[in-house]
Parts: structure tokens; sequence; C-alpha cells
């Protein structure tokens, strides 16, 4: 029997989820792994970390260089979270479509609806903790924030999970490796279907 091809179209590929659930770590594990897959990274206007690189974690930018972004138009989605801004360079994107290539896109809940709006045919991947003591455990543990921060990255973090459905697919991060490897199953098993749409941006 025959199969029909499967589509070569490049695809925007969004993972979210609540804070302190392990995006980066899944996302780092994928990227070992190896394959064509572009990472797209985030401008953000918030301190760097000690642990953090320039142009590798965040493209990190002062507040002033972040609004020129947003008033020029460079920018797929941007949000402001707490207090800090976020916002996806859109030149990577084009440029990774551009040559073929699936570009990943880590946002919160609230930019991965801005791009769905934006480029309808993104797949949405929610990553979710085991529960949601294990992920207020994983805050906790990071030690990154003051107390009233880590409150409300928690209670901010409640009601993302009530936004799963917005998802074409979600993931529980339970074990960093077991994640990303679904993560790349379901992006092969979309990449398997052969009506997919040409994006443009």
């Amino acid at each position: 029997m025959n199969h029909p091809p499967a589509s070569t179209e490049p695809m925007v590929i969004v993972v979210s989820g609540p804070s302190g659930v392990g995006k980066d770590t899944v996302l780092n594990r994928m990227k070992r792994s190896g394959g064509s897959m572009y990472f797209a990274v985030t401008a953000t206007t918030r301190p760097r970390r000690s642990q953090e690189a320039d142009g590798v974690d965040y493209h990190f930018v002062p507040r002033d260089e972040f609004q020129s972004m947003i008033d020029s138009g460079e920018l797929l989605e941007w949000a402001e979270v707490y207090g800090n801004l976020y916002g996806v360079p859109r030149n990577q994107v084009r440029e990774a479509l551009r040559q073929g290539r699936d570009a990943v896109i880590k946002v919160d809940v609230q930019g991965a609806e801005s791009i769905k709006r934006l480029v309808p045919q993104a797949l949405l991947i929610f990553v979710s903790p085991p529960s949601m003591e294990a992920l207020e455990r994983r805050l906790h543990k990071r030690s990154t924030e003051s107390a009233s921060d880590l409150k409300r990255r928690i209670d901010t973090a409640r009601q993302e999970m009530d936004e799963q459905r917005l998802f074409d697919y979600v993931v529980v991060n339970d074990e960093v490796g077991r994640a990303a490897d679904e993560i790349n199953a379901i992006i092969a098993r979309e990449k398997a279907k052969t009506d997919r749409e040409t994006i443009g941006l």
C-alpha cells in the first residue's frame, strides 16, 4: 500500500506552559538531539541571571530598545510578564521558515494565544507539571524570586493550567528526556500529515 508523502512545509511550533514547569530544560534536551529545527531566542527586558548567556537563553535588551522593536513591528508577539517585557523577533522565525526549517517558539500562555491568531497553522504544545504541588516545589527550589513574586507566579500558574484546552497537545514534564521525546514524536506525527499549508509572516 502506498502512503502519501509527508508534508515538506516548515512548521511553527509553540511550546508554552506555566513558569517553572521546565520549558527551557526540555527544549535544551531537544536541541541536543540534533535535527534542523530552529529555536527562536526571545528578547526580554528582564535582568540576566548569572547562569544565562545573552543571545543564547534570551536577547537581553534595554526597555527603550524593546519599545523601538514594538514600534517598528519587529516582534511576532510581545507581552509584559511580571513587570518585564518579552517578545519573539519576527525576522528569526521568518528566516527559519524561508530556509525550510521548523521554528520552535517558547512563550507564555498569553503569547501562545497571540501567535495562534497570527499563525492559525501553528502547532501549540502545552508543557504541564505532574501536579500543582510539584510545580510549587520547583518554583520554591529555584529561589530566583521574592516571596511576593513567588506567590504571584504560583497564582498565575494556576490560571495558566486552566488554559490547556487552547492547545493541540499537552505533555507532562515528569522526566525531561521523556517529555522531549514526546514533543519530538508529536512534531514528527504532525509533519507526516499531507495537508500542511505554507506559512507566511
